[in-house]
């Protein structure tokens, strides 16, 4: 099969090294330094018109989209009316991500649990309500901001100063909604629109600083999987897998691509925090290496509306991603600092997430710049080899967390490193 992927990150990466492993001729664009190991880079302009019109000229059987931005922009929508089957939703179904004040309507309507909140698009209203919330409250911006568009306001001035700095942008508008406690955990959903399949359960550490303090991030690292209740785990599937999907339908958008709930574990159940439409990143590079199965087939499979939920496998274990992101993130990172990468084992992956090449060497491109991957049978091991891995890496000023893992209790295990061989003649 020939798979267009569409983005340039550490999200895309495990995306096509999961295409890749299954023998497909994987084609990316714009791609990055690591992919193109994996895949043909091709050059385009990248409006959703002209990224359908490479995908025809390249006779690809199935495009995979990565990031939410193109999604927005109607990608899939472009690639359908050309007859290409593109796994994503369609810019109308994504706006579940791309308005959080429409996706908030929606899971009201719906009935789909989430944290009490109010939008607003007029900065002296959401001033005026914001002055009335209990402490700390949460700021969203409603548009796209990547990942990075929360603020957790612990005092009255952060709530005014992240409604002032969404308020900025032309025909911005926020969400103001209640602080909700209890464990964070990612849930994926492959869907055709009607059946689906769930990833094993994640959990990002979205803070720059160990404790989970700090500015928001994209994501400074994931355990995979979370050790989700089974009885939670039925309550998230019924009541807000499902839900959503046959909302989606009833509103006459139908929802296919992958479904990202991401969701507080409340002491009164599972209640959604967000709603994203696509694989997360760094979500991707956590649970995509535990996958078995064939991640192209599912997608066209998905894209036809035949996905196969029995057929979407994972292997036992655990992975682990540690984040490495450039210095000054996530205000100002600084780009081109060279980076020495060290050989891999099997079960460790360095995605690229924000690199690029400059006169014959690697450097730093972006915020969050590496994403050092590692499976093992336990989460420990996983961890401890993610971490050995990233500690090898020659990357100045580096930013990482040390504590991914440790809301659960998880502790790295020591890595152990093999002895000198004896000389045979000495035995």
């Amino acid at each position: 099969m020939r798979v267009l992927v569409i983005g340039g990150g550490g999200r895309e990466h495990a995306i096509v090294d999961a295409c890749a492993r299954h023998g497909h001729e994987v084609l990316c664009t714009p791609g990055n330094p690591g992919i193109a190991a994996l895949a043909r880079i091709l050059s385009s302009p990248q409006d959703a018109e002209s990224l359908a019109e490479l995908a025809v000229q390249e006779g690809v059987d199935v495009v995979i989209v990565g990031p939410e931005a193109y999604l927005a922009a109607g990608v899939v929508d472009a690639c359908t009316a050309r007859g290409v089957p593109a796994f994503g939703p369609t810019r109308a179904a994504s706006r579940l991500e791309g308005d959080k004040a429409w996706s908030k309507a929606f899971m009201t309507r719906h009935g789909i649990p989430t944290a009490q909140h109010r939008a607003f698009g007029d900065l002296a209203e959401a001033l005026a309500h914001a002055a009335t919330c209990s402490l700390p409250t949460v700021i969203k911006d409603a548009g796209l901001r990547a990942g990075k568009g929360v603020t957790i306001a612990h005092t009255s001035a952060e709530a005014q100063a992240a409604l002032e700095d969404i308020f900025t942008q032309p025909g911005a508008s926020a969400v103001i909604e209640d602080f909700m406690t209890g464990q964070e955990v990612t849930v994926l959903a492959l869907t055709d629109g009607v059946r689906y399949a769930l990833t094993p359960p994640s959990q990002d550490h979205k803070t720059i600083f160990d404790g989970d303090v700090g500015p928001m991030t994209g994501g400074m690292g994931v355990i995979c999987p979370f050790p989700l209740p089974a009885e939670q785990l039925a309550v998230i599937q019924s009541e807000i897998i499902e839900r959503t999907l046959a909302g989606m339908r009833a509103e006459g958008l139908p929802y296919t691509g992958v479904l990202y709930a991401g969701l507080m574990l409340t002491p009164s159940g599972p209640r959604v925090v967000e709603f994203n439409a696509r694989f997360g990143d760094p979500e991707a590079e956590a649970v995509l290496p535990l996958l078995e199965s064939d991640l192209a087939q599912h997608a066209l499979d998905a894209v036809r509306g035949t996905l196969h939920p029995e057929t979407v496998q994972f292997r036992a274990g655990a992975s682990a991603v540690i984040i490495l992101a450039a210095p000054g993130y996530p205000a100002e990172p600084q780009k081109d600092i060279p980076i020495t990468l060290p050989p891999t084992a099997a079960g460790e992956i360095i995605y690229h997430a924000g690199t690029a090449e400059k006169e014959g060497r690697l450097v730093s491109n972006g915020g969050r710049v590496l994403a050092v991957t590692a499976t093992a049978d336990t989460l420990n091991a996983a961890l401890g080899r993610a971490y050995a891995l990233a500690d090898r890496i020659e990357f100045a000023g580096a930013q990482r967390r040390r504590d991914i893992g440790a809301r659960i209790g998880a502790v790295p295990s020591p890595v152990s490193t093999p002895g000198p061989v004896p000389d045979p003649a000495s035995l």
